[in-house]
């Protein structure tokens, strides 16, 4: 008797849950979303979240608030993401940064693998190798040639220790077997300037940050970290053709959901982003900084995102890289 009550009991809940799933997602969104991005404005990470939240504005009753929660280089935003409650009003503009934090930070408040449901991956682009204009290499190879004749000699620059464009110029080194010394910035905007004004030699970093320096020739551009070309520095050759083809990597930014957000909720999320992506208007957005529009299925993307979270926990240790 008392396990024939305690299995309708659990049929029971099981209904229910599926009936609150299927509600959850008929009436979804009630409210305002908010879309959490965990740094400053103008960075890529912040086009793409921006690029959502006006997006499935255009579809929503409410609005899509990009949130911008900047603070120890990004933990800040994903431990509020993490910790917020689950019924897909608070989202993430999960990032390139998101995996690396993975492998850097071990005493991390939260588990980037078992905390979030990721939703899709946004976009996609590839770094770009900088130099500022006193620098005599016209090439990759002639760099790398440079570098080789002044071990340790060149510096280069990063948005700080531990970041993307630290680890981006840490598997140049190993892959080309060239020794630069690391010079870290609190910020690729200060790294930037520096480059610009030639107390460093060379930036790795995500092309949307360096797109317009290059095109004023402040900087040079000797290599973009792509199989490929990209149609906005077409003159520019990829590091497939530079002879580099391990140098292949991609920042990227998607968005994801705290774990325990409801499955159809995640679903149209999915559907909506995706669809949103085929819009000529942000097509433009995304083509005008060199990113490419991705939007695959929350499967495609979990899938994504754990091979980014291992890839770069092995840099990590490879390099010895530790967190400040």
């Amino acid at each position: 008797m008392r396990f024939n009550i305690l299995r309708k009991l659990a049929a029971s809940a099981v209904v229910c849950a599926a009936a609150f799933s299927a509600a959850a997602a008929g009436t979804y969104p009630e409210k305002t979303v908010f879309l959490v991005i965990p740094f400053a404005p103008g960075g890529t990470n912040d086009i793409v979240g921006r690029l959502v939240a006006s997006e499935l504005s255009k579809k929503y009753p409410k609005s899509v608030i990009a949130d911008n929660r900047a603070g120890g280089g990004g933990v800040v935003g994903w431990g509020q993401v993490a910790k917020a409650q689950p019924d897909g009003y608070t989202l993430l503009t999960s990032d390139m940064s998101f995996a690396i934090a993975a492998g850097l930070l071990p005493k991390l408040s939260f588990d980037p693998k078992k905390d979030f449901v990721p939703v899709s991956t946004v976009a996609t682009v590839p770094f770009v190798v900088v130099v500022n204009a006193e620098v005599p290499a016209k090439t990759i190879q002639e760099f790398v040639a440079l570098a080789k004749s002044k071990p340790g000699q060149l510096n280069y620059g990063s948005a700080g220790n531990g970041t993307n464009s630290h680890l981006a110029a840490e598997l140049f080194k190993q892959k080309a077997n060239v020794n630069l010394t690391h010079v870290p910035y609190k910020g690729a905007a200060a790294a930037m300037s520096d480059l610009m004004g030639h107390q460093i030699d060379v930036l790795f970093t995500a092309l949307p940050t360096a797109l317009s320096q290059i095109r004023s020739g402040r900087i040079r551009a000797l290599m973009v970290t792509s199989n490929e070309r990209v149609a906005v520095l077409p003159d520019v050759p990829s590091a497939k053709e530079a002879g580099l083809p391990e140098m292949e990597m991609n920042f990227w930014a998607g968005v994801a959901a705290p774990t325990g957000t409801p499955a159809d909720v995640v679903e149209k999320l999915n559907a909506d982003i995706t669809a949103s992506l085929a819009s000529p208007s942000a097509r433009k957005v995304l083509a005008d900084q060199g990113l490419t529009p991705v939007g695959d299925s929350p499967a495609d993307a979990r899938a994504f995102m754990n091979s980014e979270i291992d890839r770069w926990a092995a840099l990590v240790k490879s390099a010895n890289i530790k967190p400040d």
